[in-house]
């Protein structure tokens, strides 16, 4: 056994906490998210959207296995480290390949992302050497990550519908492979899982503050301010409608559920597969931001318009879906809401900008302040049981 091995082995995490290395290796997707969101704002059409969603969905399950990765092994650890710091080093160069990843660069952004899920499927297999059952499932995994990997490599030599549809097929090999597997030999800490996707969250609405300061591009005048405040309203409201309660009950129950099997699909639905549409909520709001801000003045136009709003749609159905997943009941007023949002979508594009993302923070606004008085005293008892 090399020294290597020796070293992982013993490496196996104990804590719940997320280190610190891991809050540095989750700020490399600071920059990608930025370069999705730019990839859709350079070509705002249908196409231009479908294609960042998928190469955010890419993005989004590099840093999926990732997680479950360093809820076994303890990052900080030496070797684990170094691996952690070429693991980003890697992700650095898919990021910067994002713009033309449907270009030039298609092939350098499918060996650098080649590169990232074989380091991770390299230390899965190390850490499961004692662990049978978490060796069928790393098994099954790189089987998946190799297929969903040739196919990108493949979508670099190919045009048009044809690459989008090897991209599609690519990703969603890679994500169903986790349905196909046998999921009880997955290991995870719960808390530190929890923890972990909050703060990727956290990541994902600050790419939203990001496309503000990104597309006042115009200069700062009356009409910018006004804007760039309401949209920090909507990003605090998509805040407070998951860290408020979301955040401490889906961690909760996370702990709670019996160990093996059952918790281990929680945490891929809950978590892995549902905060995706989260995530893509957010990047497809970022968007309408962005334009918003480069034109306060002016309608959005129908894509950027339905981004705008059928991003924020999408994070409030995700919300309704991973309430189901949890406790099996229905989220009517978030369902409501996305209802309602979608709605708009006609007069959006007739008002001008800035009206319509203050209409939607109103609705943001008013959705929170209802379901906060309505359950005060429920949430207030659920925060302080939960804290202590």
């Amino acid at each position: 056994m090399s020294t290597t091995e020796r070293r992982l082995r013993a490496a196996l995490r104990e804590g719940e906490t997320v280190t610190p290395l891991e809050l540095f290796f989750d700020l490399v997707f600071v920059l990608a998210f930025t370069q999705c969101t730019a990839l859709m704002a350079d070509d705002p059409t249908w196409e231009g959207l479908a294609r960042g969603l998928l190469v955010l969905g890419v993005m989004w399950w590099a840093w999926v296995g990732y997680a479950w990765l360093t809820s076994v092994v303890d990052p900080e650890e030496g070797a684990v480290r170094i691996a952690i710091f070429g693991a980003m080093a890697a992700l650095l160069v898919v990021a910067l390949a994002i713009p033309e990843a449907f270009g030039d660069l298609g092939l350098l952004l499918a060996i650098a992302y080649g590169g990232v899920r074989g380091g991770q499927i390299a230390l899965f297999v190390i850490a499961s050497r004692d662990d049978r059952g978490l060796r069928h499932s790393v098994v099954g995994l790189a089987i998946s990550t190799a297929v969903g990997t040739g196919l990108l490599v493949a979508a670099s030599f190919a045009d048009n519908e044809l690459q989008g549809a090897l991209w599609a097929l690519a990703l969603a090999l890679d994500m169903g492979g986790p349905l196909l597997i046998d999921s009880s030999g997955w290991r995870l800490s719960p808390k530190h899982f929890a923890e972990r996707h909050g703060l990727i969250l956290i990541i994902a609405l600050g790419e939203s503050i990001v496309a503000i300061g990104v597309g006042a591009t115009h200069g700062v005048d009356a009409g910018v301010v006004a804007a760039a405040v309401v949209g920090m309203v909507i990003a605090a409201m998509l805040w407070w409608m998951y860290f408020d309660v979301v955040a401490l009950v889906s961690e909760r129950r996370l702990v709670e559920a019996p160990e093996g099997k059952a918790r281990n699909e929680m945490a891929r639905d809950s978590f892995s597969y549902l905060h995706f549409p989260m995530i893509a909520g957010i990047i497809l709001l970022a968007l309408g931001l962005k334009k918003t801000l480069e034109h306060v003045d002016d309608p959005l136009e129908l894509v950027p318009a339905f981004a705008l709003l059928g991003g924020t749609a999408l994070y409030l159905l995700a919300h309704v879906a991973f309430r189901w997943r949890n406790v099996h009941t229905l989220n009517t007023r978030r369902l409501a809401a996305a209802v309602l949002v979608l709605l708009f979508l006609p007069a959006a594009i007739e008002l001008p900008a800035l009206a319509t993302i203050a209409i939607l923070a109103a609705a943001l606004v008013a959705l929170v302040a209802y379901e906060t008085h309505s359950y005060g005293e429920a949430r207030a008892r659920l925060r302080h049981e939960i804290s202590h």
